[in-house]
């Protein structure tokens, strides 16, 4: 007959069977412990220390304010919100009515001008020969004189005679100095100049092309290409100067403005490379970038109502730090960004050669537009033309 266990016996094989899963259970308790443990060291030495990352960092970029540099009525628009245009292209058109009235006045002087200017010119030739003829005046009435002098000595005239003669010498000579004199008057207007950089001219000049300016002015250009955004202009609208009409958005001249808290920059500098995701791709587009620069003061010591921290409610706030971060402009033009979208900027901090701020100024400017250029071009081809039209060979000392 098999012989049966006591409860107590099962009862203790139980506990031992439950005793030997409880050290099972906390064996692999504190082993996952240890292996979480380590592998959250590894991530801190190999990734964790090596990387600051943030959401708060948005896309930034340059917002060109279209803003008329004269009075006028819009009498045309060109583009809208959200219309490409390329530098150079009409946005803008005013009524240029008063405009080319001034233009033409101004055009008008110029030449008036230049013809004025060449007659001094021909005064002082004109001048020259009355001095050169009064010369000869001087000469005969001295001959004269000389003649009568001796005729005088011997009698054969009278001292009266002599007398007449001595006075038209006088008188000539009287008249050459004021020959000579009017002649040094003349000299002195055009002395050391040309038709074309005479002071009168160049000031009528300066007119013309001020008058120039404010004419082509009442057409406004994009002066860089980009989206047309802001618009608040409409037709018949009289604007002042200054006015924001409207803004143009050049998309491919973007960057980000990331807010790191101010613990996250002890390790970060200038040229650190960036990952970067946008909300508006996801994390199916990955932008690469760098850090271009760090700002030179916390956002709050730059805002509108800065904060006053010697009030007596004072609470320590962690405070960030503005980093401007280049975006890579092959990605960029590939999947493009918008201004004030929202992204999340990683960086790595391994390569700690770069300074904190900036070592040099900027060697060239940032972001230039020629078109303005042309406007200047135009007026003085147009001095050029009156000038040479209105002038003549003038005789020069």
């Amino acid at each position: 007959m098999a012989t049966e266990q006591s409860p107590n016996h099962v009862q203790q094989s139980q506990d031992t069977g439950n005793q030997r899963k409880r050290k099972l259970w906390l064996g692999g308790l504190a082993l996952l412990v240890i292996l979480v443990g380590l592998g959250v060291w590894g991530w801190h030495e190999l990734y964790g220390r090596w990387s600051e990352s943030t959401d708060d960092a948005y896309v930034n970029g340059n917002v060109v304010a279209i803003t008329p540099l004269v009075t006028g009525t819009v009498v045309s628009i060109g583009a809208d919100d959200g219309d490409l245009v390329h530098e150079g292209q009409v946005l803008l058109n005013f009524d240029p009515s008063d405009s080319r009235v001034g233009l033409q006045s101004a055009e008008a002087n110029l030449a008036r001008t230049v013809r004025q200017v060449r007659g001094l010119f021909s005064n002082v030739s004109g001048t020259q020969a009355q001095v050169a003829a009064q010369k000869i005046e001087v000469q005969k009435a001295q001959d004269n004189y000389n003649r009568r002098k001796n005729l005088a000595a011997d009698g054969a005239i009278s001292q009266e005679e002599l007398s007449h003669a001595r006075d038209d010498l006088a008188a000539a000579q009287s008249a050459l100095r004021n020959n000579e004199q009017q002649l040094d008057i003349t000299r002195a207007l055009v002395d050391n100049t040309a038709v074309a950089s005479h002071p009168e001219v160049m000031a009528a000049a300066a007119q013309l092309r001020q008058a120039y300016l404010e004419h082509a002015r009442t057409t406004l250009i994009a002066p860089v290409t980009g989206y047309v955004a802001k618009r608040t202009v409409q037709l018949g609208q009289r604007v002042q100067p200054g006015t924001a009409l409207m803004a143009v958005i050049p998309l491919d001249q973007l960057w980000i403005d990331a807010n790191f808290k101010e613990t996250q920059l002890h390790n970060m500098r200038i040229g650190q490379p960036v990952d970067i995701e946008s909300d508006i791709y996801g994390s199916s587009v990955k932008y690469s970038g760098t850090v271009d620069s760090i700002g030179a003061g916390t956002g709050s010591a730059f805002a509108l109502l800065p904060a006053q921290n010697a009030t007596g409610n004072w609470i320590k706030i962690v405070q960030r730090v503005p980093v401007r971060i280049h975006i890579n402009a092959d990605q960029l033009a590939e999947y493009p960004l918008r201004v004030g979208l929202s992204t999340t900027v990683d960086v790595n901090l391994r390569d700690q050669s770069g300074p904190v701020l900036a070592q040099q100024p900027p060697q060239k400017a940032m972001f230039t537009t020629k078109v303005y250029e042309q406007q200047l071009a135009e007026a003085e081809a147009l001095i050029t033309r009156l000038i040479d039209s209105n002038s003549a060979v003038t005789a020069q000392r």
